[in-house]
């Protein structure tokens, strides 16, 4: 969040300030090699995350999850229905 209170919308946690990105690698981290989705796919995600109105502050108000995090995930879902699973 700035100075000025204004809430960051449409952000991800790599775009937030440095300590949320070590944050983010601590949850990438946990997962399991197979059970990570491709990068390719992980980005797909993110792009339609980002074009989302529920996005704020990297978050997904739909859900209350990081969107980076759920993205990695190979089996993840958008609660919106935005993409699933099926797009790998």
């Amino acid at each position: 969040m700035s100075d000025s209170g204004r809430k960051c919308l449409r952000c991800l946690l790599r775009d937030l300030a440095e300590e949320d990105q070590r944050d983010l690698k601590k949850y990438l981290d946990a997962i399991r090699k197979e059970d990570r989705a491709p990068e390719a796919v992980v980005e797909k995600r993110l792009e339609i995350c980002r074009g989302c109105e529920k996005l704020t502050e990297a978050t997904c108000e739909a859900c209350g999850c990081y969107v980076e995090f759920r993205a990695a995930i190979k089996d993840g879902r958008c609660p919106k229905k935005k993409w699933d699973r099926g797009d790998l």
